[in-house]
């Protein structure tokens, strides 16, 4: 920073009119603008309306646009005007497609890089800035992206001081004697109200928010999915907030105390991002609010940065997956990282994050009723294909865990996602293509209570996730098999079982919901998911309010309570399905579940015969 002079604090003699800046532009210049909602609309409205001569040939450079800027581009420019920006999304993607606007494909840590080595110049800087404070200090508000960088090289730097731009913390301090000129804003700053969530949405931000542990850090973005994702996170607590934007969404998290940094290891206490994007009421709150700082891109988005917070949350919405994880990324209002290499880029930035979770969201069908899990998306632009960093697959209809799995267990799990009509469809083309067993059967028969799904810490630090039992757990569920002991498997089956292949095991996972209930304990280490614990009821046929009871946990998990949780659980989904008695036969050898079995809600009353304790439980 230059340094300071009393001639610099009288920082009227800058402010100008748009007009005698613009006398000082020439043909063929660069000028940068700032990016989104920091945009200085006051200039950019001005300087698209003058006629004058020298305003021709110019290249407007601005990092994300959704502004007036991208309005008069994306019509040509007039023919004096040509926008290159980075990203696309939002409403560039038609102007793009015209070829009225110019993108330069690159990611968030390369353009900082760009700027500072002058592959990407700017010639001219119109920034938007509070008004001065005492010592002629000004913010920059809402962006931090490479507004410095480019300070650091343009010639001509313009500050357009915008009264209701808030005050905010970080690195977005500026000194008067920096700018060239000043201008006083007509126009304000550039607000979004808020999208509000339908159902479906709600759902799907449920089922992302059972990955979500206490402690994670969050990047958020723009759109439905993260606004939806908020109200299911409230009640978490630790959180942290390390994103490309600041919204309305992290606000409310941060008032309601879901958000306090307090376990991050970068900018631990605050809240990082690079900008702010929503409401009126957001802009309020950041003025002057130390919980949350503005930095540049090269500093949010550096990986050794994150890598220092634990479980680094990434979510991206997406148009349409796959069986085999491909997807299909949006080019509408819904596409607010663009393109797959700037996805990409995020996952890759947060691989370093212990225990960090990365997620495609998206309904299992659009607003035509289509499917949006398909056999193929090849046909589809705008296509991830790296499936090999590909972690979880979200819909309404739960999650799909991808990470260590064979195509045919990926494709397994992103069928029991799909909307129900569409399942029996993708497996026959699935068994077509050899991808499927030829002999696989997926019932898919009653609801599957997803709601059911849950979390629990037990022995002080294993957290462990249950929800329903699905199909493509019949791999997690083998494998369980066969980590427990013949003694286990013989209290389990009262006989011994050798092996578990795949026609019996797939028999097992594939179960009625009218009849039967299983709910399946998991633990996620390095974002693999491995089964630990099951539990199940199936009614008698000869007696429908009458069902029986079996639980079987990992030795190596056993003595933790995650057996007495997982039956109480059974135990109260039971009593909601209108079962009225809960039998179960036990060895006699088998003391600790009869332990548990005690201590269950209702009547216990037990009987002995041949080795076998029958126990016959009253649901209440």
């Amino acid at each position: 920073m230059p340094a300071l002079h009393l001639n610099d604090l009288d920082w009227r003699k800058k402010v100008v009119t748009p007009e005698t800046v613009f006398d000082q532009l020439k043909p063929g210049m660069r000028i940068f603008l700032g990016t989104g909602s920091a945009e200085p609309r006051t200039l950019t409205k001005q300087l698209f309306l003058k006629g004058k001569s020298n305003l021709t040939d110019m290249d407007i450079i601005q990092l994300i646009s959704t502004g007036n800027a991208l309005t008069h581009c994306s019509r040509g420019g007039g023919g004096k005007y040509r926008m290159k920006t980075f990203f696309t999304g939002w409403q560039v993607n038609d102007a793009i497609d015209n070829g009225h606007i110019d993108l330069i494909p690159g990611t968030f840590t390369d353009i900082p890089d760009m700027i500072e080595h002058g592959a990407l110049g700017a010639d001219v800087a119109f920034i938007q800035v509070t008004s001065p404070a005492s010592g002629g200090f000004v913010s920059m508000g809402i962006s931090a992206d490479v507004t410095r960088q480019v300070m650091n090289r343009a010639s001509l730097i313009v500050g357009e001081i915008t009264p209701s731009l808030p005050r905010t913390m970080g690195a977005v301090t500026a000194h008067v004697s920096e700018f060239d000129y000043l201008i006083y804003s007509m126009d304000g700053i550039t607000v979004t109200p808020r999208p509000t969530p339908d159902p479906l949405f709600k759902r799907i931000a449920a089922n992302i928010a059972s990955l979500i542990e206490d402690g994670s850090c969050l990047n958020f973005y723009p759109g439905m999915i993260y606004e939806a994702l908020c109200s299911q996170l409230k009640n978490k607590k630790n959180l942290g907030v390390h994103s490309t934007y600041f919204t309305d969404a992290l606000m409310d998290l941060v008032k309601c105390g879901a958000v306090n940094n307090s376990l991050k290891g970068s900018f631990r206490g605050k809240s990082v991002a690079v900008y702010a994007h929503g409401t009126r009421e957001l802009m309020k709150w950041l003025d002057g609010n130390p919980l949350v700082e503005f930095h540049p891109i090269d500093v949010v988005s550096d990986s050794n940065q994150i890598s220092r917070n634990d479980r680094m949350i990434a979510v991206i919405p997406a148009r349409k997956v796959d069986i085999t994880g491909i997807a299909a990324l949006h080019k509408g209002r819904e596409n607010i990282v663009a393109t797959p290499g700037q996805v990409q880029d995020i996952f890759a930035r947060i691989e370093r994050s212990p225990g960090a979770r990365k997620i495609f969201a998206l309904p299992s069908r659009n607003l035509q009723g289509e499917p949006n899990i398909r056999f193929s998306v090849n046909n589809c632009d705008n296509l991830f294909t790296n499936r090999e960093s590909l972690d979880l697959i979200v819909t309404e209809n739960g999650v799909a865990s991808l990470r260590g799995r064979s195509l045919r267990e990926r494709a397994q799990a992103i069928i029991d996602i799909a909307h129900p009509e569409d399942r029996q469809e993708l497996i026959r083309q699935a068994k077509d293509a050899r991808i499927l067993y030829p002999d696989q059967i997926c019932l898919f028969t009653g609801a599957c209570p997803e709601h059911q799904i849950t979390s629990r810490t037990f022995g002080g630090n294993v957290n462990i996730h249950f929800r329903s039992i699905k199909p493509s757990d019949e791999e997690g569920m083998r494998r369980l098999f066969y980590r427990l002991s013949s003694m286990s498997v013989y209290y389990r089956y009262h006989h011994h079982i050798n092996a578990m292949p795949h026609k019996s095991m797939q028999q097992y996972v594939n179960i009625d919901y009218n009849q039967c209930c299983s709910v399946v304990g998991l633990i996620a280490k390095n974002g693999m998911e491995r089964i630990i614990a099951e539990g199940r009821y199936a009614s008698e046929d000869e007696c429908p309010h009458t069902a029986n009871l079996a639980v079987f946990v990992d030795e190596q998990y056993q003595g933790m309570g995650i057996a007495t949780f997982l039956l109480d659980m059974l135990t109260r989904m039971s009593h909601n399905r209108g079962i009225k008695i809960l039998n179960a036969d036990i060895m006699a050898e088998n003391k600790a579940i009869m332990k548990v079995m005690n201590k269950l809600p209702g009547t216990v009353k037990t009987t002995y015969e041949q080795g076998v304790y029958s126990v016959k439980i009253s649901v209440e």
